[in-house]
Order: C-alpha cells, then sequence, then structure tokens
C-alpha cells in the first residue's frame, strides 16, 4: 500500500478563505501597528534587583511577557464597539492549546456573518540573532487533524521581535526592565512556502517549525494541498509511511474498510 492508493478524507475549503485570511492577517497588522506607533508597546517589569534584569538570559522568559501584551493589545480593540478593525470576541486560551488567543471578526460572507482565526503568538528579540528564529509552531497531528475536521480554520502566525533595555526608577531607586515591541509579522501557515515549514520528528507525533520565522515566503494553497505537503515532510523523516499511516487511521483522515 502506498500513499497514493489511499482514500481520503479531503478537506474542501470555502469559496472566501483566501479574501477571510488576508482580511485577518492585515487587521491583525494594523492593530500591531498602531500599538507599536502609539506608544502602548512597552511592558514594564519593576523587580527588587538593583543591578537590574538577567539580559544575557532575557530571551528565556520574554514569551509569556509577550503573548500577555498581544491578548491585552487585542482586548483594548475589541472593548471598543465601534474600532475600525471590527474585531468582536477575543479569547485567551490554556497552555496547551494549539494557540495562544482566538479573534472573531464581523464580516459579511455568503453563508456566515464572522471569521474567526487562532492566533499563535511567537516572540523574537531584536537583541540576540537567533532568538526564536526557528520556533516550534505546533504538533504534526493536531493541526492536520484541525484542517480535516475544519477545512476553513484559519491558524495564524504571529511574530513579534522585542528589545528590552533597563532604566532607573526614580522613586525606588531600583532598575526596572522596559520589554518593547518593535516589529511585528502574521502568517497564516497554511500559506508559508514549503521550504519555510520544517518537521521535527521529536516529541510525539512531532512538530511542525518554521525554518526562520523572520524571512517568510508565501504561496497560496487550499487546506487540503497543505494537508498533503505535511504528510510528505512526515513521511520522508525517520518516521516514514507505516507510522504515518496508523496516525491516518486512528485520527480518519482516511477512509478504511469495517
Amino acid at each position: 500500500m502506498e500513499y497514493d492508493d489511499l482514500e481520503f478524507k479531503i478537506p474542501k475549503q470555502c469559496d472566501d478563505y483566501n479574501e477571510c485570511s488576508e482580511f485577518v492577517t492585515h487587521s491583525i497588522e494594523e492593530i500591531m501597528q498602531h500599538a507599536i506607533e502609539s506608544g502602548r508597546n512597552q511592558i514594564v517589569i519593576n523587580t527588587n534587583l538593583k543591578l537590574g534584569l538577567p539580559m544575557e538570559n532575557i530571551n528565556k522568559i520574554a514569551g509569556p511577557f509577550v503573548e500577555a501584551w498581544a491578548f491585552e493589545t487585542f482586548h483594548a480593540v475589541m472593548e471598543d464597539k465601534n474600532n475600525k478593525y471590527l474585531l468582536i470576541n477575543v479569547e485567551a486560551q490554556q497552555r496547551l492549546h494549539m494557540a495562544d488567543v482566538i479573534l472573531q471578526f464581523k464580516k459579511k460572507r455568503k453563508a456566515e456573518s464572522g471569521v474567526t482565526a487562532e492566533v499563535d503568538v511567537k516572540a523574537t528579540s531584536e537583541d540576540f540573532e537567533s532568538s526564536g528564529k526557528s520556533p516550534n509552531i505546533t504538533s504534526f497531528k493536531r493541526i492536520r487533524t484541525a484542517y480535516v475536521e475544519d477545512p476553513d480554520y484559519i491558524f495564524i502566525i504571529l511574530s513579534l521581535k522585542h528589545r528590552v533595555y533597563s532604566t532607573k526608577n526614580e522613586e525606588t531607586g531600583l532598575i526596572d526592565g522596559i520589554m518593547e515591541i518593535v516589529a511585528h509579522n502574521a502568517y497564516d501557515l497554511k500559506f508559508l512556502s514549503m521550504s519555510d515549514i520544517s518537521y521535527n520528528p521529536a516529541l510525539g507525533s512531532g512538530q511542525l517549525q518554521v525554518r526562520d520565522i523572520h524571512y517568510v515566503t508565501l504561496t497560496e494553497r487550499t487546506t487540503w494541498e497543505f494537508c498533503q505537503l505535511v504528510d510528505q515532510k512526515f513521511i520522508n523523516s525517520r518516521k516514514g509511511f507505516d507510522q504515518w499511516l496508523e496516525l491516518a487511521k486512528s485520527n480518519e483522515w482516511i477512509k478504511v474498510d469495517e
């Protein structure tokens, strides 16, 4: 038995998927850019450390701070019921969820009046060149199954670049750490080019990674084309076809005879 011999459950996305993806991605980019330009891009970290934060290791703790900042930024926009981005709901997700934030936008469509996207926030440091360069994105099994269950699933990678510096707090005499968001990029995972998506077979069913999150090329493709792409990356790894087939059967990606 070979891959092409199987009877797949082929996910068929809606006609306006690309339009919805572009709308969401552009809205997220605009929200981030406005926060930076309006000076709402700083996270102040108060400690009792007289010599300030350990700058050589600051990238190790940056992720949770940046994720929290992104959530609060989206939430502040949503609270303005007349916001121009038409953002109507923001939900933070638990640690083991595939994404960090779920966003819902109001958008007139043929059969629906809105669009939902899950956003995975990735922090990268401007001070350390290799920090966050090739992040794990999500479990192969989970994302592959998500696209079968919902062919219109929109999974956005939001890359936020930050820099950190210290300043003396004149009131306390201590050193405050300032984490500043300085740049951003948002991508639909499904549209990353073949060379930008890599597969790490470690950890369970393996992890999809972005090869270099700072330099990404986009390629429009359907949900089914994306599923085939990541399938081949799994099969071509040391996992091989037999382990892929076990996952395909147990997660119902293919039709099997009873």
